[in-house]
């Protein structure tokens, strides 16, 4: 398959140079017609009997395997989640922090990971890195840990301005636990998620799935607490609520994943074709250089490319929208956020210039 016949199975691109996945990746047909082939299997037969329950459950399977493959993690310590939020949750809830202990994190950090902390009573300790190169911002980060530090919570990639940071070197400098926040790279770039002890991502940006899916890595599930069982939590349970908690990692899935969300996902899961994220780079490179020296993003290996515009982004975003070219902006600063999958073209990218 070329990456014009790959790029054919998204409607969308027919009418816009799409380089927003980092809030919302684009839909394939397949995907939705998986969905709407299982709607309308429960309208017409019902969301009940057994039918309707194996295929639940097979799907669910399903899809545990085959994002446990695109993260490459044993199946065993994946969790369903609905999004990278739910799973960051899940974590700071579930590790029994106290007062008395510190967590690190960046300045760069997206409220979805933001707000699980804050939540948490442990104290936050904040590394202003998100401007800076992975290889300056691993010895600041490195910097902030004392002997109070429990936990280091951070981006894999900043949304913000698309900087990779070092987590994986994070880990193997300082021996702690690393929970990270893979909502701009699981699907944008290879991801060994094995490699953290916890990482939580969507599926509805880079993994082009459908809404409120996500996933959640949890290499010693021994280490967490099940903070928020839900009747997917367990394999067991007594009158008076005590429950055999389910093995592996499936003991943190949050609720039932509608049937039609779990078709779709499985579908999308089955498009993105070999290659892709080496494409996705290269599209990235091309789009750093089109732009030129009012880039942010430091060069690395990330897909989001953020850039400085000198009118207000947030007035130049939906005039964007209406000359066909899709991106966001970051709230806070004069800047421009372009997401690069593996399906941008080049024409995509002189088109968002010729925009401007």
């Amino acid at each position: 398959m070329t990456w014009e016949e790959a790029r054919a199975q998204f409607p969308v691109f027919e009418r816009y140079a799409y380089l927003n996945a980092g809030t919302n990746g684009p839909l394939a047909r397949v995907t939705a017609e998986a969905m709407a082939e299982q709607e309308q299997f429960d309208v017409e037969c019902g969301r009940g009997g057994a039918a309707y329950f194996e295929r639940a459950l097979a799907l669910r399977d399903e899809v545990r395997s085959k994002l446990a493959a695109a993260v490459r993690a044993p199946v065993e310590l994946m969790s369903l989640a609905t999004s990278t939020t739910n799973g960051c949750n899940i974590v700071l809830a579930g590790l029994g922090l106290g007062p008395d202990d510190e967590v690190i994190t960046t300045d760069g950090e997206h409220f979805g990971l933001l707000g699980a902390l804050a939540a948490s009573p442990a104290q936050v300790r904040v590394a202003a890195v998100r401007e800076l190169p992975p290889e300056e911002s691993l010895e600041v980060l490195v910097r902030e840990v004392t002997p109070k530090t429990k936990l280091l919570a951070l981006s894999h990639v900043c949304w913000m301005t698309g900087n990779r940071f070092p987590v994986e070197a994070l880990r193997e400098e300082t021996g702690l636990p690393v929970l990270v926040d893979g909502a701009q790279s699981a699907g944008a770039i290879d991801v060994d998620a094995t490699a953290f002890d916890f990482f939580a991502f969507s599926c509805q940006k880079w993994l082009c799935g459908p809404d409120a899916t996500g996933g959640l890595v949890v290499r010693d599930h021994e280490a967490l607490q099940v903070t928020a069982p839900s009747y997917l939590s367990q394999q067991a349970y007594e009158p008076t609520g005590d429950f055999t908690p389910r093995e592996g990692a499936a003991r943190f899935d949050s609720n039932w994943t509608p049937v039609p969300s779990l078709a779709g996902l499985s579908a999308a899961l089955d498009v993105a074709p070999e290659g892709r994220f080496e494409r996705a780079l290269e599209m990235a490179v091309q789009c750093r250089e089109l732009l030129g020296d009012r880039v942010v993003t430091a060069p690395g290996r990330g897909t989001l490319v953020t850039f400085r515009v000198e009118e207000d982004p947030a007035e130049l975003v939906p005039r964007l929208y209406e000359a066909g070219v899709v991106v966001r902006n970051v709230p806070g600063d004069p800047w421009i956020r372009v997401s690069c999958g593996w399906w941008t073209s080049e024409d995509d990218l002189a088109r968002l210039v010729a925009a401007l």
